[in-house]
């Protein structure tokens, strides 16, 4: 019964925030804010999942100003619970078939997100030349998953490099977001789904010498070594 419940409740507040969310971003269609504050909306609802959230936030990471934040990506529970996460004058980046998603689609592209054709490799490099140009003119971060997809209890995917591509374009640091494993922790029939704990980490210079590649396996040992002790964490807790 209580996963009935849930269930409604999280369709009705996604029908709401996205209602509610297509006014504001009418009203100031495109602003630098929109993005943090529907993201803020869906991160408040871990607490209707019966997760409690434990948000770190490294004091570098604080005051960066304009960056690429990497995010793990896990499963669909993400959608309220990392969005907490997402900070002032950022936009994300997705898949342009999302654009097509009745009423969220709309609400994805015209509250300022940058959508890509990941299906034409030319269109999708126009894309991250476009991010990096938002990043430069507009003091604009950009919010990425460089898995590309989620993980599903895979663990850390390896990473695709155009995040890494769009920070040295742009010219800025990558900013690490990490999230303890969440593959089979949540159960919508359960009161209480335990805490979660996401750390952004300090921001990591881009060296241009090095390439996109190199970067991504650095940084995914990286992630994989924080997502591993926030396990640990968990586990202890």
């Amino acid at each position: 019964m209580l996963a009935v419940i849930r269930i409604f409740i999280m369709l009705l507040f996604i029908l709401l925030s996205c209602v509610f969310g297509l006014l504001l971003s009418i009203v100031r269609p495109f602003h630098a804010n929109n993005v943090h504050v529907i993201a803020t909306w869906f991160g408040s609802m871990a607490k209707m999942l019966g997760v409690k959230l434990v948000l770190t936030r490294h004091p570098e990471a604080v005051k960066a100003g304009p960056a690429v934040y990497l995010a793990n990506h896990q499963n669909n529970y993400d959608l309220f619970t990392i969005p907490a996460m997402v900070p002032k004058n950022c936009v994300s980046l997705g898949k342009k078939s999302l654009k097509w998603i009745p009423f969220f689609g709309q609400l994805y592209w015209l509250s300022g997100n940058i959508l890509i054709d990941r299906s034409n490799r030319s269109k999708a490099a126009g894309t991250i030349s476009k991010a990096a140009e938002k990043i430069k003119s507009n003091g604009l971060s950009v919010w990425m998953f460089p898995e590309g997809t989620r993980s599903y209890g895979r663990g850390l995917l390896p990473f695709k490099t155009g995040a890494f591509h769009t920070a040295m374009s742009a010219e800025v640091p990558v900013i690490p977001v990490c999230m303890n494993t969440t593959h089979k922790t949540i159960k919508l029939n359960r009161w209480d789904n335990g805490t979660i704990y996401i750390e952004m980490l300090a921001p990591v210079s881009l060296d241009k010498n090095i390439s996109a590649r190199e970067h991504a396996k650095s940084v995914h040992s990286i992630m994989a070594a924080k997502i591993t002790e926030l396990d640990a964490q968990v586990r202890d807790k």
